[in-house]
């Protein structure tokens, strides 16, 4: 049996958050106490950035977000401690699908909350991973998410490729996130053209009739906001709860 990583803190809250993120991940681990010995079959430690001072281990990581600390685990478990190119793949969608590909191979999936939250995925690689080069590859789909993503990524200076996603999507039984991470796979591993550093985003008529229809469900009935609200939600400019909000203020 390889090496496994251990979890090692005093910190409850983070014990937890750890302990869940790689159970839901079915990565293998072992919790550990302060008392005994670091068992041999452990690689790497995960722990507080304040205990870590205290650990003598020669492998550790320092937990500030937990997705990308056991990202970095993992890798130093593979004894892997830089890429040549680090390639994320971009499924384009309301909670964008990503993959992360390290010299060819995945080393990292991840889902995002909305479109914009592309930008901390891939800061967060940057930060945790040491690449010579690195570049984002978005899918042509859904261009109205594919240009919510593409622009705050270029604002902070990311260059973006576009690739034809044709055919990448898979149309099976297995939950929404899962088909959109592997249709990230195959973008990631794809190639396109060199994106524009800015593009202007126009909900179709569909994408704003859909929002009002999610304003009415989450107010429970009560209302639908505006088409000109819907439009703003659209482009990422508010939230559908800042939207209702903003309508219930309205009708008062």
């Amino acid at each position: 049996m390889g090496r496994v990583l251990g979890v090692l803190t005093r910190d409850f809250r983070l014990y937890h958050d750890l302990i869940s993120y790689l159970k839901e991940g079915n990565v293998p681990f072992q919790s550990l106490s302060f008392d005994p010995g670091i068992p041999p079959e452990i690689g790497v430690v995960l722990t507080s950035s304040e205990e870590a001072r205290t650990i003598d281990f020669p492998l550790i990581v320092a937990v500030d977000e937990v997705p990308d600390a056991v990202a970095k685990a993992q890798q130093l478990l593979q004894g892997k401690t830089a890429f040549r190119k680090i390639v994320i793949g971009i499924d384009p969608g309301p909670r964008p699908g990503a993959a992360i590909l390290g010299d060819g191979e995945v080393i990292d999936t991840r889902t995002g909350a909305s479109p914009e939250a592309v930008l901390e995925i891939c800061l967060g690689v940057l930060r945790t991973y040491t690449c010579e080069a690195f570049q984002v590859r978005i899918g042509h789909g859904d261009p109205t998410h594919r240009n919510r993503i593409i622009n705050v990524l270029t604002r902070h200076g990311l260059r973006v490729e576009i690739v034809d996603e044709r055919g990448t999507t898979r149309h099976d039984r297995r939950r929404e996130d899962a088909r959109d991470i592997e249709a990230a796979m195959d973008i990631a591993m794809g190639r396109g053209v060199q994106a524009e550093t800015s593009y202007e985003i126009l909900p179709t008529r569909g994408e704003v009739k859909n929002i009002q229809r999610s304003s009415r469900i989450r107010s429970g009935g009560r209302l639908t906001i505006s088409q000109g609200l819907a439009e703003k939600v659209a482009r990422g400019e508010m939230t559908l709860t800042e939207a209702i909000q903003a309508s219930a203020a309205e009708a008062r």
